[in-house]
């Protein structure tokens, strides 16, 4: 891969998502939750691209919640966030160490994205900020489609732009249109220091499971992977069952 070709593909996918959904507008002050995973860090790095470049302006404030498992996350995001030259805020929670030893083995992971997620909103609340950026990419959203059809019993996703109270908060996820593999590739090319996921569930997960099946799919025909993202926007209501 060239020099600078991963940057150009997500500058390239995303702002596709973000031109089509109407994600950033001026003066927002938008949330960045990043964990310290490829995904939010590539988020956060879009949005402070986008900022140097667009005409418009806005802040962010990212935010790092660490969850119970790395006794390190909170002094090396800090560490990171301090070079960034924002305004940021770092908290240790317990709230993945208490779900797991709640819920064991029935449904942790469900039980610690809703703790995350209201602190996520509390946080913005008092940080007066009216946007929450997820870093959520296509692979994602193709996985909770299937997920959510598996283990769920319904035909849904994520949103790449959703609002929450009466439109006061607005939840957006800028890599909605960016594969994995290109978040990837700008991890290695732009020098993101992301570390690992030490939760134990992280690896045993039913969103796992779903990701070594499509993976099988993906190597047999390499267009389902697109077929099934496009599919998500193309919903025939008159050959569903209702």
């Amino acid at each position: 891969m060239k020099k600078g070709q991963a940057e150009r593909e997500i500058r390239r996918l995303a702002a596709q998502a973000v031109h089509r959904y109407g994600m950033i507008n001026r003066d927002d002050r938008i949330l960045a939750a990043v964990s310290g995973g490829k995904d939010s860090l590539t988020m956060l790095w879009y949005l402070m691209d986008v900022l140097k470049r667009a005409p418009i302006k806005y802040e962010i404030i990212p935010v790092y919640l660490e969850m119970g498992f790395d006794d390190q996350g909170i002094e090396r995001m800090e560490k990171y966030l301090a070079l960034l030259g924002l305004p940021y805020h770092v908290e240790a929670t317990r709230y993945g160490l208490q779900a797991q030893e709640r819920f064991g083995k029935l449904n942790p992971c469900f039980v610690c994205s809703r703790r995350r997620r209201k602190r996520l909103f509390d946080l913005a609340h008092e940080l007066h900020c009216n946007k929450i950026a997820l870093g959520h990419n296509q692979d994602d959203f193709i996985e909770t489609f299937l997920l959510n059809m598996l283990f769920g019993a319904e035909t849904s996703t994520m949103k790449p732009l959703q609002s929450f109270f009466d439109g006061k908060l607005t939840v957006i996820r800028p890599l909605a249109h960016s594969p994995r593999v290109a978040i990837e590739s700008l991890v290695m090319e732009a020098g993101l220091p992301c570390f690992d996921n030490l939760c134990p569930s992280a690896k045993k997960s039913q969103r796992m499971t779903v990701r070594r099946l499509l993976k099988l799919l993906y190597r047999k025909n390499p267009k389902i992977r697109g077929n099934i993202f496009h599919a998500m926007h193309n919903v025939n209501f008159e050959y569903l069952l209702h």
